[in-house]
């Protein structure tokens, strides 16, 4: 190899190494390919690793939810967002509580249907609960995706009269990634920061937060994101920068930095994976200080994703029934 390939080569592997730390934003992360490394089959693989009693949560349901897929809520760029819609198949006088389900994956992977089996489970138990896209960080950085989710909320009110969805009555769930965008969702009602991608008369306020394994702080000493001495985090990749680029945009994606006395009650389903839950306890002490109800049930040594499976698919679901009826009054 002569002199000048060597040189080039070597200002190649400065490039690559300093493409996060040094050159501005890493535009790497926009593939426009999906992710699909984390999928259902694929946290089950991973779980019963290490938890061989886990399995399948199989549902006895008959037919008792009905569903509808596939609906587009709104357009951006050219991209259909799409949501889904479960409800009690018995009608009711009056309009329900509803959810909207947001799954995780980093940010970068997963989809709507992982959270399906849940939110069949939900509406037979009288609630409506959406499952709903959002761009992931292959497709666009923060923050477009909890504006998609902001867009969610405002369409789940705009059509309420169709659905059967109480407007008054909206509560968002999510698990890990979808844990931490439920809880900057809930904790930004009607912030102009987030401003959706539609329905501007309809306000994105949530009465109610169900966080599963999601991060409340970034930039935190519980927080393990944002180490990238290995392989770039996945929330460097949501971001585009690194904590050292960008900390406003990781301080500013915290619910942790957004609790007040708007804050909704808030219910956290924790796995034995602490660092999943980072900020959670100060989050909680915020909550206090502003006589904010809230719940926390961890399951210990639980995996990462055990929302998915049994033996905790059915306690999961019973606390937050159990937490959704005494912030909506028991009404559905």
């Amino acid at each position: 190899m002569n002199r000048k390939s060597i040189f080039q080569k070597a200002l190649l592997g400065l490039f690559v190494f300093t493409g996060v730390a040094g050159f501005g934003q890493q535009i790497q992360s926009i593939t426009n390919n999906p992710d699909t490394s984390f999928t259902f089959y694929s946290a089950y693989k991973s779980v019963k690793k290490s938890n061989p009693e886990a399995g399948i949560h199989l549902l006895n349901i008959g037919d008792s939810v009905k569903s509808i897929h596939d609906i587009v809520y709104c357009t951006v760029n050219g991209r259909q967002l799409k949501l889904d819609v479960f409800s009690p198949a018995k009608g009711a006088k009056s309009a329900r509580p509803a959810i909207l389900m947001i799954f995780g994956g980093g940010w970068r992977s997963g989809n709507r249907s992982m959270h399906v089996p849940m939110a069949q489970a939900l509406a037979a138990r009288g609630f409506i609960a959406v499952t709903a896209d959002y761009r992931l960080s292959t497709e666009a950085l923060y923050p477009a995706s909890v504006n998609d989710l902001k867009t969610a909320i405002k369409w789940m009110r705009a059509n309420a009269k169709t659905y059967h969805i109480n407007p008054n009555e909206i509560a968002v769930w999510g698990f890990s990634a979808g844990g931490q965008l439920a809880t900057l969702v809930g904790t930004t009602g009607n912030n102009p920061l987030f401003p959706g991608n539609g329905y501007k008369k309809y306000p994105d306020k949530v009465q109610a937060i169900v966080d599963v394994d999601g991060t409340l702080a970034f930039i935190h000493p519980e927080s393990g994101e944002g180490d990238d001495t290995k392989k770039i985090s996945a929330a460097t990749y949501w971001f585009g920068y690194t904590k050292a680029q960008r900390p406003d945009l990781w301080q500013q994606a915290a619910a942790l930095n957004h609790v007040d006395k708007n804050t909704p009650p808030t219910l956290f389903l924790n796995s034995g994976v602490a660092r999943m839950h980072a900020g959670r306890d100060d989050y909680n002490r915020k909550l206090d200080s502003l006589h904010i109800y809230h719940e926390v049930h961890a399951f210990a040594g639980a995996p990462h994703p055990f929302i998915l499976f049994d033996p905790w698919f059915k306690p999961s679901l019973n606390y937050t029934v159990a937490f959704l009826e005494k912030v909506f009054k028991g009404k559905r």
